[in-house]
């Protein structure tokens, strides 16, 4: 990735080597939804990713993305960042997906306040899949009772796992973290409370996204490789 390169530049190369990803996994570029992750980015670069073709942007703060969320709304955004059970009425009103449901508390939140507003929101269950002190997510003995709570509450149909490996520079580090969250997928999807809307996984970032492609994700969160290490004007 040069620096010198725009985002449109750097969007059309990260779609082509997830085309070349899809095509080795027997896919299809268009089965994979990618999302641009916009955190620390202002909004012009927002804007000139949506201008460059992408679609779906992930935030990780709900009040950092406030401002940007009212400039696009036209966009698909996705909260990819842990949600404060505090500030659930207002990710509820501004995003179109929640990636992070990483508690049967936070489930019920959601469900409630997406009632009151006459919202369905499709989410995914966060599952720390390394087991790290330091991350959010459920542990997989933990998901089958969450899963079993969700069907039939209103305001939010849970679609799929999504989770974040340990951070490294390999990404076949990354592969059995990959292969262990599509395993759990498969067996929630056995499971009544999956449900046929069971589908997405959500994996891979700007070093791994290829071989989160190859074993299985429907979602990436790129950003690094789509607006730099920090993205700014040139004077």
């Amino acid at each position: 990735m040069s620096a010198g390169e725009s985002i449109r530049e750097r969007a059309a190369r990260v779609l082509d080597r997830i085309a070349r990803a899809a095509a080795r996994s027997g896919r299809t570029g268009e089965e994979i939804r990618l999302v641009a992750v916009g955190k620390t980015q202002p909004a012009w670069c927002i804007g000139e990713a949506l201008e460059a073709g992408l679609t779906v942007i992930g935030e990780n703060y709900v009040q950092e993305a406030e401002e940007k969320i009212r400039a696009f709304p036209s966009a698909e955004w996705h909260l990819i960042g842990r949600l404060q059970r505090n500030k659930v009425k207002k990710a509820v009103a501004l995003f179109s997906w929640i990636q992070t449901v990483d508690s049967l508390g936070l489930l019920l939140d959601i469900s409630r306040r997406a009632g009151e507003a006459g919202k369905v929101l499709p989410g995914l269950v966060e599952v720390n899949i390394a087991g790290e002190g330091t991350k959010a997510g459920l542990t997989p003995g933990e998901l089958p009772a969450l899963i079993e709570a969700a069907p039939g509450l209103p305001g939010i149909r849970l679609r799929g796992l999504m989770a974040i490996p340990p951070w490294t520079e390999d990404p076949e580090e990354s592969r059995p973290y990959f292969k262990r969250l599509r395993e759990l997928f498969d067996e929630c999807a056995l499971r009544g409370g999956a449900g046929p809307g069971w589908t997405e996984l959500s994996m891979g970032m700007s070093n791994d996204f290829e071989t989160a492609i190859e074993e299985g994700a429907t979602m990436i969160r790129v950003g690094t490789a789509i607006f730099g290490s920090r993205a700014r004007r040139e004077a």
